[in-house]
């Protein structure tokens, strides 16, 4: 008896360590989203996306009111393949928060965004993701921009 409760015991163990924490494998596909979208991958970022990826930006307008922008996820993946080799442009994320629940989750990053070595802008983006067959796809993102207040 002893024997059987051992070998349980080992092989209860053993299928627990190839388990990789959800919270972990979400920043991955966070930090695999901007190495492709630095790279300007379209193919792959749409690959990390669901096909219903809702992309949108908080903003105020030239008037001063806060407004919602939606970017279709098409137009974003072209304005990043075309930006041309002699702009560099780097978003720099400051941390990553994570939260999951099931095949739920979502990612807090603030962020600066550099531009040919200069501070353009920062914010925050927020990040819903769904596991699909193993895999976190990007379901929505939302940023907000500011110029102001960005390097304290």
């Amino acid at each position: 008896m002893k024997k059987y409760a051992t070998v349980i015991l080992l092989l209860t163990l053993w299928s627990g360590w190839g388990q990789v924490n959800p919270k972990v494998s979400v920043e991955k596909a966070i930090t695999d989203f901007f190495e492709a979208f630095h790279a300007q991958d379209s193919l792959r970022l749409r690959q990390m996306a669901s096909p219903a990826i809702r992309m949108q930006t908080l903003g105020r307008s030239s008037a001063g009111t806060d407004s919602v922008i939606t970017v279709p996820f098409g137009n974003f993946l072209r304005s990043i393949s075309s930006i041309p080799d002699s702009v560099r442009f780097e978003e720099r994320l400051l941390s990553i928060s994570v939260e999951v629940d099931g095949n739920l989750a979502q990612a807090w990053t603030p962020y600066e965004f550099w531009v040919n070595g200069e501070l353009s802008h920062c914010g925050a983006n927020a990040f819903q993701l769904f596991c699909d067959k193993g895999s976190w796809k990007i379901l929505q993102i939302i940023d907000t921009r500011r110029r102001e207040g960005c390097l304290e």
